[in-house]
């Protein structure tokens, strides 16, 4: 069974696949998280054009957020998950073993961030919605103009395909 979750948000849904297997620590927190509802109304405080799209801050400054094990927790870096492309679900930090709640989605391959950011999933589908978000019109620290949210995170049980 593959986890994923759908992330309803202000644009579209998107629903991301979760890498169990490689990141178990990060997906069981992401996923407990999203079942408890923290992601719901949280905005998309930073979108860089080209390169991501982030989100997972309930304070919506980008310096908040706490996993379920408490503040911080270590990175799970897998040397076969790479940045390669868009559609890559990332936990954002600020340094080595930092991660709290925040997670980005690529926009374009992102190599310089292999082996900084633990890559816990990907877009299974809402690419389209991703793709729109990196276009929307963004002031001082790249935060959108108008804002652009989740509305609600759930789990979805899926088949392996």
């Amino acid at each position: 069974m593959a986890q994923e979750v759908v992330l309803d948000t202000t644009m579209g849904s998107i629903t991301v696949e979760l890498y169990t297997e490689h990141a178990p620590k990060t997906c069981k927190n992401f996923s407990t998280l999203a079942q408890r509802g923290y992601y719901n109304n949280v905005i998309f405080h930073r979108i860089i054009p080209n390169f991501m799209v982030q989100t997972g801050d309930p304070t919506g400054t980008g310096r908040g957020g706490s996993s379920i094990y408490g503040e911080k927790f270590e990175d799970e870096i897998n040397p076969s998950l790479k940045h390669t492309g868009a559609g890559v679900l990332s936990m954002a930090n600020s340094g080595p073993n930092t991660n709290g709640s925040q997670f980005f989605i690529t926009l374009a391959p992102t190599p310089w961030l292999d082996g900084k950011h633990t890559i816990f999933g990907r877009v299974k589908s809402g690419m389209r919605v991703v793709q729109r978000m990196g276009l929307v019109k963004t002031g001082a620290e790249d935060r959108p103009v108008d804002q652009v949210k989740i509305l609600r995170a759930r789990l979805v049980e899926a088949d392996d395909e």
